[in-house]
C-alpha cells in the first residue's frame, strides 16, 4: 500500500491478509500521485521478478488507486506515471483502476489508463467498493492464471 500527500510513503509492502494490518489513513497536505504511482509499479516489478525467479505463476496483478484531489506535482510527473501504466496495461502486467472520491479531479484520471474509464465513488460507499473487489478477486481467483474474467458491475458504489 502505497500512500501520498506531500511525499511518498510506503505504508505496507506485499503480505498476505493474515498478515496485514490495515492502516489508517488521512487525507493531508499536498498529492505527489504520479510519483505515488510511479512507486507503486516499481514495487510490482520487483515483485513480480521475485516470482519470476522462483517460478511461481501469478494473475495479473491490480493497482487501485484512490483519491479525493488532484495531482499537485509538476505535469511531466503526471505524464511518465501514466505513460507508465499504459505501457504496463498493454503488455498485460496490470490492470489499472482509478476511484475518485468528492473532490477527484476526474478528467485527469480519465488519461491514466487506457483501458479503462475512472469511476467517481458513490458518496462514501467504500464498504461496498471493498464487497465489490473482494467478489471480484473470487472471480479472479477461481480462474487459470491468463483467463480473461467478467467483473461484478460497480453499480452498487461507483459510477463513470
Amino acid at each position: 500500500m502505497v500512500a501520498f500527500s506531500s511525499g511518498v510513503e510506503v505504508v505496507q509492502d506485499f503480505a498476505t491478509i493474515e498478515n496485514s494490518q490495515p492502516p489508517v489513513l488521512e487525507a493531508e497536505g499536498a498529492t505527489a500521485m504520479g510519483s505515488g504511482i510511479l512507486t507503486a509499479l516499481d514495487m510490482l516489478r520487483s515483485r513480480k521478478e521475485v516470482y519470476r525467479r522462483n517460478g511461481i505463476s501469478y494473475y495479473r496483478p491490480w493497482i487501485f488507486l484512490i483519491t479525493d484531489g488532484a495531482p499537485t506535482e509538476p505535469i511531466e510527473v503526471m505524464q511518465r506515471a501514466a505513460q507508465a501504466i499504459q505501457q504496463e496495461e498493454a503488455k498485460r502486467g496490470v490492470a489499472f483502476f482509478a476511484v475518485g472520491v468528492e473532490g477527484a479531479d476526474m478528467a485527469m484520471l480519465a488519461t491514466l489508463s487506457k483501458e479503462r474509464q475512472p469511476l467517481k465513488l458513490k458518496g462514501l460507499a467504500f464498504r461496498e467498493l471493498f464487497l465489490w473487489l473482494s467478489a471480484s478477486m473470487q472471480r479472479v481467483s477461481s480462474s487459470k492464471v491468463g483467463d480473461k474474467v467478467d467483473l461484478p458491475s460497480p453499480q452498487g458504489w461507483g459510477q463513470v
